[in-house]
């Protein structure tokens, strides 16, 4: 790995952190196939059930590696399927937490929109500052920033290049938690620790089953759920988790 660090945490937590310090960890396509090719080696790892995605305190990533984009044609754009990687990641089974501090522009602010939850350090500032390139936002930026901070907002962010602060992102509904700068990332931790401490099929059928909000109707996504909530009476978790509950004791999760 060149453009990112992978960690295995105690407690069920996988680490990813950029290491393009000079770029401000700008998400050029290698870094991306990085980040998939760590995640891919989680998700077949069963001590790891929930995953973090980081930068550093100055930089979460301030957006694609502009120096991709340079003569780019809309062919070679078609071609390069430069958003599977996205894709990937939107599709994640287990659990993902953004860590976000400082700067969280562009792809680095969608990347952080398709994780599951989001801790800021007070520092982080969220942006879609596409339209200074005469461009848009283009792993979901437009549709994920709307669903989240509604109409409004969004509009202004992305036509207006405004940026919001930690404060505003969490009045709004676009991150979980806010934490001091040195801080910032022991608490996603802490987070992580927790949702891996739970039945990870649970957890994984839960995260489907919430996202499903972004497709289905209400009628649609009840009898989704429902589907889901039945499939888990056939898991040794869920047996498990009854008995925990009926004997006091702590239940000691297989995912199976």
């Amino acid at each position: 790995m060149e453009n990112i660090i992978v960690e295995k945490k105690p407690n069920g937590v996988g680490l990813i952190q950029f290491n393009r310090p000079k770029v401000m960890n700008a998400l050029n396509r290698a870094t991306m196939d990085e980040v998939v090719d760590a995640l891919t080696q989680f998700q077949g790892d069963a001590d790891v059930r929930a995953a973090i995605i980081t930068g550093n305190e100055r930089a979460f990533a301030a957006g694609a590696d502009i120096a991709e984009f340079q003569n780019k044609t809309t062919v070679d754009m078609l071609t390069a399927y430069r958003f599977q990687q996205y894709e990937f990641i939107r599709k994640y089974p287990k659990p993902i937490i953004a860590a976000v501090s400082g700067w969280c522009l562009g792809g680095g602010c969608e990347l952080a929109m398709i994780c599951d939850m989001i801790v800021a350090s007070e520092s982080a500032r969220f942006g879609q500052p596409e339209i200074n390139l005469g461009l848009i936002p283009g792993a979901g930026g437009t549709q994920r920033l709307a669903r989240a901070v509604g109409k409004a907002l969004a509009m202004e962010m992305i036509l207006a290049d405004r940026k919001i602060t930690a404060q505003e992102a969490y009045q709004f509904g676009l991150v979980n938690q806010i934490a001091p700068v040195e801080l910032y990332l022991e608490r996603a931790i802490q987070l992580a620790e927790k949702v891996a401490s739970m039945s990870p099929l649970a957890a994984s059928l839960a995260k489907e089953s919430i996202l499903k909000v972004y497709e289905l109707s209400l009628d649609d996504g009840l009898e989704y759920e429902r589907k889901n909530f039945y499939l888990l009476f056939s898991s040794k978790d869920k047996e498990e988790g009854v008995s925990a509950f009926l004997e006091k004791r702590k239940p000691q999760w297989t995912g199976k």
